[in-house]
């Protein structure tokens, strides 16, 4: 198992987001949350990231963890490959290690040609498919998306899926929170998050 969550709680002032929650993933599995805005989808994201303190309960993640927010967390002054090195540096990651990787990366989501670019010159996409890479250049045991696709084009909603494929061969699991969920039939498991309880 890579990630067991149990009896997670969370309220802010008087509003209650999360109820009782509880899940777990095996190695390898793709799993997805879904339900509307405000529900408390990305909370229970930054509370296994540890951006947030559950109320009550445990989470237990057995491995390397990536994490794509929702928000870019870019630095609009500095290159593709400026926040690559950045990134790294707080990884542990060699650089040998980060070239190959980075380098992979870049040439699977098709925007090497940016890489000395400074991230206020790009476009949504380009942004998005950057913070989709740094999540990955640890090559986590564990994979957290927050709505990972938004401002993808066709292309580069597919080339997500063949990396995402990729990743589970290697024994990576794979939380996609989205407030609307396609391609169903790639999931291992589906849950629902409705009056703060996943289901």
């Amino acid at each position: 198992m890579i990630i067991k969550v149990e009896n997670i709680a969370k309220s802010f002032r008087k509003k209650i987001v999360l109820r009782d929650v509880n899940f777990n993933m095996e190695k390898g599995s793709l799993c997805g949350i879904v339900g509307e805005n405000g529900t408390g989808k990305s909370t229970i994201l930054r509370i296994i990231v540890g951006e947030c303190k559950a109320d009550s309960g445990n989470v237990y993640v057995d491995g390397k963890l990536g994490y794509c927010p929702q928000n870019t967390l870019l630095f609009s002054q500095l290159t593709v490959d400026e926040h690559f090195h950045y990134f790294s540096a707080a990884y542990g990651i060699g650089k040998d290690e980060l070239y190959d990787h980075c380098e992979e990366l870049m040439i699977h989501f098709n925007y090497k040609q940016f890489k000395n670019e400074k991230i206020a010159n790009l476009s949504g996409g380009t942004k998005q498919k950057l913070n989709l890479s740094i999540a990955l250049i640890s090559q986590p045991d564990l994979l957290i998306l927050d709505e990972p696709y938004n401002g993808f084009d066709w292309d580069t909603y597919l080339m997500f899926w063949d990396y995402t494929a990729r990743l589970q061969e290697k024994g990576c699991a794979i939380l996609v929170v989205t407030h609307m969920l396609s391609e169903k039939e790639r999931f291992d498991r589906i849950y629902n998050l409705e009056n703060g309880y996943l289901v």
